[in-house]
């Protein structure tokens, strides 16, 4: 029912999904276990990723997509799982970092019994792994896999829970745009400021209330009315493109993917109309040297899985007992580390994302070392 398989497996990627700074995935990037689960009567069909877990138990959500084939699934967990490394390290967590997908259409194949199979899968790996909310999975959801697992957060407030996580993945990305237009503009003020947000689902719904509260102004697209409509009803004033490329298209100050990965490809760069990219959405560099074409055009990149970490610092302030004010206390550091990452990338002459994959390196690699040391007993 699970293989497992080593860092040397042969893998490949379809177009479109990467890592930090771009990665793309290989055999060379080292991660630890791969975990294919399978449970043919509740028709369970998924993949666990662990890429590291020198800061600690890996930490990541299970994404709930309906893949077009199984290497595509690969290829987005192995991306994913790496991002959580560096997410939780950048984030000062004292996790590892992992991923899961189910494959399949949530709004079809999903079912207590599937959710519970799945759920006796993590509790195979003995802790190894912590799950959490990601697309296409809820708060509900997890309930039901802690029935078979001891290792999930992300639950439900009567449960114990956080609740829904998209609450402070939205404020962290805030407070990193506010970071960027400080760098860019002088100041953290994004009043009479345009921004285009690409996806209003749970991040970008919530980003665009902060950023009417904050007296910005929006312009949104979605590939789902209901979204836009939701959007539009709870904020008369937001503008709402008929397309993607309608938004990218216009004069906007800050552009904010919250959609899917791979938003930042070579033609949206090179037509794109804004200072600063800034957005939740994750694995958002389309392929290697994507970082160095924004950085040659002038536009300043915060890197996602810096800046939409407020998510994963929100659940694994769950396991030791969840404190909203203490959570949001720690996501509000983003703000400080973004303008940690753009000064270094001045003094070292490198992208932001660069820079922030090598100050999540030296955390993974300082702090990880330490559990070399030997405590006897």
């Amino acid at each position: 029912m699970t293989n497992v398989f080593p860092p040397n497996a042969a893998l490949t990627s379809p177009a479109g999904l990467t890592s930090p700074a771009g990665l793309t995935p290989s055999p060379s990037h080292g991660h630890e276990q791969v975990v294919f689960c399978q449970d043919r009567q509740s028709g369970l069909r998924a993949i666990i990723a662990i890429y590291s877990t020198a800061l600690g138990p890996a930490l990541g959500g299970t994404r709930f997509y309906p893949y077009p084939d199984e290497d595509a699934a690969l290829a987005d967990v192995l991306n994913l799982s790496r991002a959580m490394a560096y997410k939780n390290a950048l984030a000062g967590l004292d996790h590892g970092g992992g991923k899961a997908v189910i494959i399949g259409d949530p709004a079809t194949h999903k079912s207590e019994a599937l959710l519970r199979a799945y759920g006796r899968f993590i509790e195979s790996l003995a802790g190894r792994y912590i799950t959490a909310c990601d697309i296409g999975t809820y708060s509900e959801d997890m309930d039901i896999i802690a029935r078979e697992s001891g290792h999930v957060t992300g639950r439900t407030v009567p449960n114990g829970g956080a609740g829904d996580s998209s609450v402070l993945t939205a404020f962290g990305v805030f407070q990193g745009m506010r970071a960027a237009a400080e760098h860019r503009w002088g100041s953290p003020s994004l009043d009479g400021r345009l921004v285009g947000v690409e996806g209003v689902g749970k991040v970008g719904r919530r980003l665009v209330t902060l950023l009417a509260e904050a007296g910005a102004s929006a312009v949104v697209c979605d590939v789902d009315p209901a979204a836009v409509t939701r959007v539009v009803a709870a904020h008369p004033g937001v503008e709402v493109a008929a397309s993607r490329a309608e938004l990218l298209a216009r004069e906007i100050d800050v552009y904010a993917p919250c959609a899917l990965g791979g938003a930042l490809d070579d033609d949206t760069v090179m037509g794109l109309r804004a200072g600063i990219v800034c957005g939740g959405a994750n694995n958002q560099l389309a392929h290697p040297g994507i970082e160095k074409l924004l950085a040659d055009r002038g536009i300043l990149y915060a890197p996602d899985y810096l800046v939409n970490a407020g998510g994963v610092i929100q659940v694994s302030d769950e396991l030791g007992g969840f404190n909203f004010e203490r959570a949001q206390g720690r996501a509000g550091q983003i703000f400080g580390t973004t303008r940690q990452i753009f000064a270094l990338a001045d003094t070292e002459g490198v992208p932001p994302a660069v820079a922030a994959d090598r100050l999540a390196e030296r955390r993974m690699s300082e702090v990880g070392r330490l559990r070399g040391i030997w405590l006897g007993g």
